[in-house]
């Protein structure tokens, strides 16, 4: 019995311990969860923070010239350094002038930003005028070639720098949502100069921001010739995902938080900027054309833009072999039957 009472009262102990330290299933998944919670709220602040810093430099450009095209074969650390952290983006410099004889206009939005644009008059009796519009981080020496191809078919033309593009004030863009000001003031420009017969031509960022500010300022173009519009901010971010190197999930939060913060920085609900809710008020003629081998704007969006345009005069032109480039340096026969053949058609 001595042994016994000497034992017992340790086992006791021993037994109580470890019944103690075995903590209830409940709580261990509890733990677990609370950890879990943790690790996903810091990578919520730090996809955040990368998204923030990314739509900054996106929409903010450098007094500085254009650097190279990145390296698409760089490894996927770099990648993933550029898509979370961003890449400067540099103010295009107007690197070239026209052969032919021009002025510089100078328009001003509401705010005092000065435009800058180049007009010149056609040699022959103008049959109308042309105001054209360039692509992100380009400028109007950029569409030269189109601009002196619409001007020896018998057209004055007006070539414009967005805001922070080119010669034009400003180092930051919305990536065609305010820019829609800069096709009312240079409408507004032709329109007084006496000019009825008024056409619009657009490239990318330019056809999306012809389509906007139709929509915000309710003007009467004789036509638009639209060249490969993205059908939002949202799909177009996605691309730039993709250009990077990341396709399928990857894209959305991607794309979603940069348009989030882009509209949070600039002052606008980016989930609202749609290009094909504003080719719904479009009622004038339009020449739509699009590049088969495109992989910046997608076939699903160009056929949704399109279809959403009211206009019953209305027309897709396909390049089977281009990309997101100059259709008339890639098929220049093809793009001078089409628009010489859209303005003849559509002119008042």
């Amino acid at each position: 019995m001595a042994c016994k009472n000497y034992f017992w009262p340790a086992t006791v102990r021993l037994a109580g311990h470890s019944f103690m330290d075995k903590q209830p299933l409940k709580q261990q998944l509890r733990s677990a969860l609370r950890w879990v919670g943790w690790v996903l709220l810091v990578q919520f602040f730090l996809l955040n923070i990368s998204a923030a810093l990314y739509a900054d430099k996106f929409t903010h450009f450098d007094n500085e010239r254009s650097p190279a095209v990145s390296n698409p074969d760089e490894n996927i650390f770099k990648k993933t350094w550029r898509l979370f952290a961003g890449q400067r983006q540099h103010k295009s410099i107007v690197e070239g002038y026209p052969s032919f004889s021009f002025d510089t206009i100078t328009l001003t939005t509401k705010k005092g930003r000065i435009i800058d644009t180049w007009y010149s008059k056609t040699d022959s009796l103008p049959k109308g005028t042309v105001i054209l519009f360039h692509g992100l981080t380009m400028n109007k020496s950029r569409i030269l070639l189109e601009a002196s191809e619409f001007r020896h078919q018998g057209y004055n033309i007006l070539l414009v720098d967005f805001r922070g593009h080119g010669n034009s004030a400003g180092n930051n863009t919305s990536i065609g949502f305010r820019e829609s000001e800069e096709v009312k003031l240079a409408w507004d420009y032709i329109f007084q100069q006496g000019e009825k017969n008024i056409f619009l031509w657009g490239v990318s960022l330019g056809a999306v921001t012809i389509l906007k500010a139709i929509a915000d300022y309710d003007i009467k173009p004789a036509g638009i010739i639209l060249e490969m519009p993205f059908a939002s901010l949202k799909t177009y971010l996605k691309a730039r995902a993709r250009a990077i190197g990341f396709r399928g999930f990857p894209e959305k939060p991607f794309a979603f938080l940069v348009t989030a913060w882009i509209g949070i920085e600039r002052g606008f609900n980016g989930f609202n900027f749609k290009t094909y809710n504003y080719a719904k008020k479009i009622t004038c003629p339009v020449l739509f054309q699009w590049g088969a081998l495109d992989q910046t704007v997608g076939k699903w969006e160009t056929e949704k833009v399109f279809n959403s345009i009211a206009s019953s005069h209305k027309k897709l032109v396909i390049y089977d072999q281009a990309d997101h480039e100059s259709f008339l340096q890639k098929d220049p026969v093809k793009w001078r039957m089409e628009t010489e053949k859209f303005l003849t058609a559509s002119s008042q």
